[in-house]
């Protein structure tokens, strides 16, 4: 029997959000609300790996599931100005191929698939701090606070089929309102950001079954060095709570209340072009994917 048929909804939960790229609620994601010059555009190919353990309710009759998921994603960021402020819009489109092996009753079982993920867009604005400059301007501006806030919204683009108890898409809409804050002193930058994911009901579930998840609550916090060349490294770590989800009505897990932890390097290569390595790990996972992941990403910058 092949395990990605019987795996029971709620860890398909936990493993389609890391499916669905930037891993949603348990995203670490440094200088997200970094001042941009206005006018610029930002090409990122990305390739991450994830591997590790999911942990299950104890009433589920499955032992010793571990996944390992690889995604690419290609991503597109804009910078522009809002009313005065630097704002910026990214489009992220990930693929993935997942593999999956447990002990469903005693017996081994195994299975992996391949397809489109959700698809991401994420609109931020500096609220304070951050005015829309000019690359000119820009050069000469010395960043100290800044206050931003943002919309990030996964549409139900990916691969979906109620037939399926593993999916890459949710077959749903997700959006979290974020707040980040930023303060820049000589060559450190501390950040924090607060928000929360909301999502629709899924009504197509298997059996013509209704999925709800509740909102799942989000802390990140990052302590970022300025190396010389324009090189920096980050230490992240986050805290997320609860995504209760329901079937039919009926609970059928319980709230995630998780924390990571991990580190970020940023290399420029030449004029344009510059390497972003990060890793990070579970530091306490009550339910859901704990998962050891590494990520690599190119990107190209353009415009003024």
């Amino acid at each position: 029997m092949h395990i990605l048929r019987l795996l029971p909804v709620v860890i398909v939960a936990a493993l389609a959000a890391f499916a669905s790229g930037p891993a949603w609620a348990q995203e670490l994601e440094p200088r997200a609300y970094r001042t941009l010059p206005a006018g610029l555009d930002f090409l990122v190919v990305a390739y991450t790996h994830s591997s590790g353990n999911v942990v299950v309710d104890p009433s589920v009759p499955i032992e010793d599931l571990q996944a390992e998921i690889q995604s690419a994603s290609l991503a597109w960021l804009h910078s522009f100005g809002i009313a005065g402020r630097s704002s910026s819009l990214t489009v992220t489109v990930p693929y993935v191929h997942m593999s999956v092996t447990g002990l469903l009753q005693g017996q081994f079982r195994q299975g992996s698939r391949s397809d489109w993920a959700d698809s991401r867009v994420r609109l931020a604005i500096n609220l304070a701090g951050g005015p829309a400059l000019t690359p000119q301007e820009f050069a000469r501006f010395k960043q100290k606070r800044a206050i931003g806030a943002s919309l990030s919204i996964v549409m139900p683009t990916g691969q979906y089929s109620p037939s399926y108890l593993i999916n890459f898409g949710a077959n749903r809409w997700g959006f979290k309102p974020e707040v980040g804050y930023s303060s820049v002193k000589r060559k450190w930058i501390f950040e924090f950001a607060a928000g929360v994911w909301l999502f629709t009901s899924n009504d197509s579930g298997m059996g013509g079954t209704t999925v709800r998840q509740d909102p799942i609550a989000s802390l990140q916090a990052h302590l970022s060095y300025n190396l010389p060349r324009g090189i920096w490294l980050g230490a992240d770590a986050n805290y997320f709570e609860g995504g209760r989800t329901t079937i039919g009505g009926q609970a059928k897990s319980e709230p995630q209340r998780n924390s990571r932890v991990g580190l970020t390097m940023s290399l420029p290569l030449r004029p344009r072009h510059s390497l972003k390595i990060a890793a990070h790990t579970g530091a306490f996972t009550r339910v859901g994917a704990d998962f050891d992941i590494g990520t690599i990403a190119y990107q190209y910058q353009w415009g003024h």
